[in-house]
Parts: C-alpha cells; sequence; structure tokens
C-alpha cells in the first residue's frame, strides 16, 4: 500500500526520481569529493519522505539520490530478490526484514557510519529484536498501530466500537471498511477470537476465515487508502485504518468544517504495532552512501520534517521531543507503547504458512 495517498505529490517524487536518473550516466563509487560522491540508490513506500530532505541530502553530501516506490511490502521482495535492479536503501516493515534477514538478502549495518542512531528511542530498538534480534540489519524509520476508525455523527453512543469483535455488530451492516490485505484482515479476526496474529495453527486460521466469511455481509468495501478518504466523506461507519493517518484525518475535519469527528481506537484484544525500517540490500553497490542516508534521516531535525510530511509517528527521540506539546500528546499518533496490551509485531512465518494465510484469504475473498 502507499503510506498516504496524495497524487500530486507522488507524481512530484518520480518526476524529481526521473531528473536525477536523466543526470546520472551510470553508478559510480561512492569514494570522491563535494559533488562527486556518487549515488545512493533507494526503494521506499510511495509518499513515505518530504522531497525537501531529499534534495538537502544530496546538497550535503555530493550524493545523487535515484529514487523509486513501491505500494506493498509483497511487491518490494521480488525485486530485490531477483537483484536485476539493485537498490542501496530499502525500507521494509518488520516480518518482511525478518524473511530478508532469514534468506541473506540484506548487508549488516556498520553502526560506525550511522552515529545518529543513538537518537532513535532504545525501546523501538528492542521491539525491534522481534524481526532482527541483534539490531544488525534495521534502523526504525516510522510505526503505528492499526484500529478502529468511526464516525461519531454514524455510531450511537451505545454502538462505539471497543473491540475488533464489533465490526461484527449488526448495527454496522453495509457500514464497515476493512483492509483489503490478507494479514490485516487475518489480524483482526484472529485477535478476535483470542489468538496470535501470528498464529501458525492451521484450525485456528480457518475458524478466523470463517469468522471473515461470516462478516463478508456487513462489510461495505475491502480497501486500502481509500479507507481515509471515505470516512473524511461520510461515506462509511467504521473502518480498519493505519494511525499514522490520524493527523491528516484530524487536520481534515477542522479545514473542511465537517459536522462530525472522527475517534480512533485501539481494540481491547490488542492489534498489530508495525515498525518500518531502513536496511541495505546485501548486494547494494553504495553501502557506504546508504549508511550516510540512513543517518542524515536520524537527525532529529530531518526526523521531524519527515514526521510533519508523512504524519507516521516517529521513533526517533529527538524528534519527538523538537514536536508541539499537543502533537506529543496526541494518543492516536503517539500512544504508551509500553501500556499497549497484547500488541504485537508481524512476523514472517514461513513460505509455508504463508500460502495457508493466502489460500484462505482467497476463498474469504470468493465466498
Amino acid at each position: 500500500m502507499m503510506k498516504k495517498n496524495n497524487v500530486t505529490k507522488a507524481l512530484a517524487l518520480i518526476l524529481g526520481a526521473s531528473a536525477v536518473l536523466s543526470g546520472c550516466g551510470g553508478r559510480a563509487d561512492a569514494s570522491g569529493s563535494q559533488g562527486n560522491a556518487g549515488e545512493v540508490y533507494v526503494y521506499n513506500w510511495g509518499e513515505y519522505i518530504d522531497e525537501e530532505v531529499i534534495s538537502m541530502f544530496e546538497e550535503e553530501t555530493g550524493i545523487k539520490v535515484i529514487y523509486d516506490m513501491f505500494e506493498t511490502n509483497e511487491d518490494m521482495y521480488p525485486v530485490i530478490e531477483a537483484g536485476g535492479r539493485t537498490y542501496d536503501a530499502v525500507c521494509p516493515s518488520d516480518y518482511m526484514i525478518q524473511k530478508m534477514v532469514e534468506n541473506n538478502m540484506l548487508a549488516e549495518l556498520n553502526f560506525d557510519n550511522i552515529p545518529n542512531v543513538s537518537q532513535i528511542d532504545p525501546l523501538y530498538m528492542e521491539r525491534s529484536k522481534s524481526f532482527d534480534p541483534d539490531n544488525q540489519y534495521s534502523v526504525p524509520y516510522c510505526w503505528g498501530t492499526v484500529g478502529i476508525l468511526y464516525n461519531t455523527a454514524m455510531v450511537a453512543p451505545e454502538d462505539v466500537p471497543t473491540r475488533w469483535s464489533d465490526l461484527w455488530d449488526e448495527a454496522f451492516n453495509g457500514e464497515i471498511l476493512m483492509q483489503d490485505s490478507v494479514r490485516d484482515a487475518f489480524m483482526v479476526a484472529l485477535k478476535s477470537l483470542g489468538y496470535s496474529m501470528n498464529s501458525e495453527n492451521e484450525a485456528e486460521l480457518t475458524q478466523a476465515k470463517d469468522l471473515l466469511i461470516r462478516q463478508k455481509p456487513l462489510v461495505q468495501a475491502y480497501v486500502i487508502d481509500q479507507v481515509r478518504d471515505k470516512m473524511i466523506g461520510g461515506e462509511a461507519a467504521v473502518g480498519v485504518i493505519y494511525s499514522g493517518e490520524m493527523l491528516y484525518i484530524q487536520e481534515e475535519v477542522e479545514a473542511q468544517g465537517l459536522e462530525y469527528d472522527l475517534e480512533y481506537v485501539i481494540p481491547e484484544e490488542g492489534t498489530n504495532v508495525w515498525i518500518d525500517s531502513w536496511v541495505i540490500p546485501a548486494n547494494a553497490k553504495n553501502k557506504e552512501n546508504a549508511e550516510a542516508w540512513i543517518n542524515f534521516l536520524c537527525r532529529p531535525e530531518i526526523a521531524k520534517m519527515n514526521f510533519e510530511y508523512i504524519t507516521y509517528a516517529t521513533p526517533n527521540k529527538g524528534a519527538f521531543d523538537l514536536l508541539d506539546e499537543d502533537l506529543r500528546n496526541n494518543k492516536a499518533l503517539f500512544p504508551d507503547i509500553e501500556s499497549l496490551d497484547n500488541c504485537e509485531v508481524f512476523q514472517y512465518l514461513g513460505d509455508e504458512v504463508d500460502s495457508i494465510y493466502n489460500d484462505l484469504w482467497k476463498e474469504v475473498k470468493s465466498n
């Protein structure tokens, strides 16, 4: 998925990347003086960086940034695996990083070249150990939760959702937006059943599948980026959404003078706490430049710029301290991660279990 959905900004990034490509005659060595320091090939989610940050990095280091975008982890992985086009810095999510580590696709980071990693809150480095056990391969970039967004004008006070199981309430018939994503959809069902969202138990997964099939008549649509805009437009009462959308949503509700609020709930059964992190592929041709890139993004003022553009929570404690008090206290954006009960990070479960999930998801969608 694209982390945000703004075509104008996405086009600006694409045009910027094209301009860089036209100015580069091929890969250069990472060594060289200012203005001739080589290149760094970056592969990131759509709209997951402030364009100005790219220009600032190039101006300061002399390193040309060739920037490409992907929409999902599953789109990114085969590109890196095939190696037909090599990248130096990539930003996957937690479970995909684990898969890449297990398949020897990542290079160990030289943290001597990334001193600004000290700005990452140790809490997120510790969380990262669930997919990068020794913190050898990744540096956290953004994090967040998945929860339920509801429209205060369309949901009666007694029907306000507090649990994932509320998404099976007949009161929301035709008013539910679910994520069109196998792991996210199964997370909702598994958590509502009291199971781990990383379950490998086929009986539990079958129960979750049956539950999702039972929910289908209540679901208005399975979507990804459209949850945010449909909810702002009053097209649905409740939707499963990423917490990073909340700042944009809150700003739009105010800017449009809407007569309703959109509130975010982390369900009581627990949820996915996700982390997207920078990694360097094992076949990277400009590793030191990639480490310079990661180090630059870890600067508090740069991380703050990216937070203000992306609106997804930053794990950078220096950047967090630079934010206005109202943002720091916005619990939809920055919940107290240590107090989140029953929350998990997605893990890579192996190709065999992935196939089970995918087959069961096909049954849900086709039923």
